[in-house]
């Protein structure tokens, strides 16, 4: 689906992208070392023709529905790393592929309105169509965020176990009822898609290297998370395997977005063969990965 706003829900689209062209997410990210092995310019503009390169071969794949841009690589560049942004946020939803900005942004009030307003408004010139956010401020201080993304049918993605080791002290640490701090947030963000019989359009990010059961989920907790999609890093560079899927996300298995970036990333270079050989490294990723998830 194309184009800059859509009537159907984030977790319907998502539901649907699954269903044609499976669970692989690719990432989008033009880290310095990337580019300029790819033969492009070390600048904006060639962030944007890293960009747009990845979404040639992800459409010429045919394999995946889902692209992550990492904000992070384009902001570097300033205002002209954010025009570069526009331009392969543009272009990937006009093809069709479900976009997630993963900018990771969060705060209180009217500040989170502005994120909202920024990055989940049909027409902004950073439009996605879900967005990655934090809940150090608390999940209710996203609100302004989650009536924007419903209103427009988009999604977001709360933090909720993250794949950096650093996060462990703070993700297992409890509250005086004994709840970790990863469950409170992965509790809350699935009580507002409680009116779904499918998914929700709000999701968390549990990283694919983590132990959950450390992090305060059990067999049981996750069945309660059924209608809550899963943005799940740390395949590739990160040590996750494909094959753990089913033992580290349980019942929550069937709606994980799969998010692998280096290892496809790393098979590119400038020009055609570079699109043909990311290509093939997308196909080959998503072989391995509907092994796993049908």
């Amino acid at each position: 689906m194309s184009g800059s706003s859509s009537t159907a829900s984030f977790g319907v689209r998502l539901d649907a992208a699954f269903g044609s062209k499976g669970h692989l997410c690719v990432g989008i990210d033009p880290h310095p070392y990337l580019v300029e092995a790819w033969g492009y310019t070390p600048d904006a503009e060639g962030a944007r023709d890293f960009g747009l390169t990845v979404i040639e071969a992800v459409t010429a794949s045919g394999r995946a529905g889902i692209v992550k841009p990492q904000v992070a690589f384009f902001e570097a560049h300033g205002s002209a790393g954010f025009r570069a942004l526009e331009d392969v946020l543009a272009i990937a939803r006009a093809a069709g592929l479900l976009v997630i900005g993963d900018a990771k942004r969060g705060d209180i009030g009217s500040t989170n309105d502005g994120y909202a307003a920024a990055w989940l408004r049909a027409g902004s010139p950073l439009e996605v169509d879900a967005l990655t956010v934090t809940a150090f401020t608390g999940v209710g201080a996203l609100s302004g965020l989650f009536d924007e993304a419903e209103a427009a049918g988009k999604g977001v993605f709360v933090l909720s176990a993250t794949s950096n080791p650093e996060s462990r002290t703070l993700q297992t640490a409890r509250s005086d009822s004994g709840a970790t701090v990863s469950r409170i947030v992965a509790d809350e963000v699935a009580a507002r898609n409680t009116d779904r019989t499918r998914l929700g359009d709000f999701g968390l990010v549990l990283g694919a290297t983590k132990r959950l059961d450390e992090y305060g989920f059990t067999a049981e907790s996750l069945r309660g998370l059924s209608t809550t999609p899963v943005l799940a890093p740390g395949f590739g560079f990160q040590g996750a395997e494909f094959s753990a899927i089913p033992h580290v996300f349980g019942p929550l298995a069937p709606d994980v977005i799969v998010a692998v970036s280096r290892s496809i990333l790393e098979k590119g270079s400038r020009g055609t063969l570079g699109t043909a050989a990311l290509a093939d490294a997308i196909t080959a990723e998503a072989d391995a990965l509907a092994e796993v998830i049908a």
